[in-house]
C-alpha cells in the first residue's frame, strides 16, 4: 500500500474530509488532494506531523507495507507481544475495566469508612 493509499484510509477512518485534514496539518485541500492523488508527497516536517496525527510512525506511511507488519516488526525489537483486537472487543474491555473500577473504589471507601469508626469507638 503507498502512502497515498494509506493516507486516504487514515483520514476516512478518522471520519474526516480533506478539508478538515488539511486544517489540521496547516495546508491546502489542494495539498491533500495532491496526496492522496499520489501527485505529490510531503515534506518530512509534514510526514512527521501526519505520524503523529495518526499516532501511527513514518516508517509505516513511508514503506509500502500494512501496519501489521510495522507492528510486527516493532513488537520483536522490543520483545513486547502485542495482539490486535477489535474495536469491539476494545469497547467490550474498557466496559469491563470501568465497571471493576466502580467496585474497587466503593470497596476502597468501605474500608476507609470502617477504618473510621473503628478510630471513633477507641
Amino acid at each position: 500500500m503507498i502512502f497515498a493509499d494509506k493516507l486516504i484510509d487514515l483520514r476516512k477512518k478518522n471520519g474526516w474530509s480533506q478539508e478538515e485534514l488539511a486544517e489540521k496539518l496547516e495546508v491546502s485541500r489542494q495539498t491533500i488532494s495532491k496526496w492522496e492523488g499520489a501527485l505529490s508527497t510531503p515534506d518530512l516536517g509534514r510526514m512527521l506531523k501526519i505520524a503523529q496525527l495518526f499516532g501511527v510512525t513514518t516508517d509505516y506511511l513511508m514503506k509500502d507495507r500494512e501496519l501489521s507488519e510495522c507492528i510486527t516488526e516493532q513488537s520483536a525489537e522490543d520483545g513486547a507481544v502485542i495482539q490486535q483486537v477489535s474495536m469491539e472487543q476494545a469497547v467490550e474491555f474498557l466496559r469491563l475495566r470501568n465497571a471493576a473500577g466502580k467496585k474497587i473504589a466503593l470497596g476502597v471507601l468501605e474500608c476507609v469508612l470502617r477504618m473510621l469508626r473503628n478510630n471513633r469507638t477507641r
